[in-house]
């Protein structure tokens, strides 16, 4: 008979079900972001929660979203390590990304505003995809998955400071590519 904490108590499951399952987007697209590879951001997701699960008894943190993220990042960064160990090679998961509607999607009224509007959702794509990752890491859990300071500076291991001053030198790094995008647009 299992017993309380054990790995087979369907109490457990649950619990870790409910509170968990509901940031799996966030984590998802975050994945997505850091490793730029929709195969690859799949199988971190599942490492990511396959270690919550096991380390579920003994979590005690204040939000889930931040400790899921947190161990995201850990994963991704085992992930840089191994393919800095290997020999590169050449993904383009580019037209897989753009494929993928906007997660702002609204009705058009003509095909001339979706085509604009799908050129400038591919740019800002291009864009943030294009940061330094510390920025664009600190840029995607603020602006895409809504974290607070404090939730991020947990997440990635630095003070509410540095985390404030990435967003900024992120957003100014962003306005000046996106301006200097549409000049070059012109």
């Amino acid at each position: 008979m299992p017993t309380r904490g054990s790995h087979d108590d369907p109490d457990r499951a649950r619990r870790f079900r409910d509170a968990a399952l509901p940031y799996l987007d966030d984590v998802c697209t975050l994945a997505r972001y850091l490793l730029r590879n929709a195969a690859d951001a799949e199988d971190a997701v599942q490492e990511c929660y396959l270690r919550a699960l096991k380390h579920f008894d003994g979590y005690r943190g204040p939000a889930m979203k931040p400790w899921l993220f947190a161990i995201l990042r850990n994963v991704c960064h085992a992930e840089y390590a191994r393919r800095a160990a290997q020999p590169a090679a050449a993904v383009d998961d580019a037209a897989e990304g753009a494929e993928q509607a906007p997660l702002w999607h609204e009705e058009q009224e003509t095909p001339e505003a979706q085509i604009l509007k799908d050129r400038d959702a591919a740019a800002i794509r291009r864009l943030v995809d294009a940061l330094a990752e510390p920025f664009r890491e600190t840029f995607v859990l603020r602006e895409i998955n809504n974290l607070s300071y404090r939730e991020i500076a947990a997440a990635v291991g630095a003070p509410v400071g540095t985390v404030m001053s990435r967003l900024a030198r992120a957003r100014a790094m962003l306005r000046s590519a996106w301006m200097a995008d549409q000049e070059q647009a012109r």
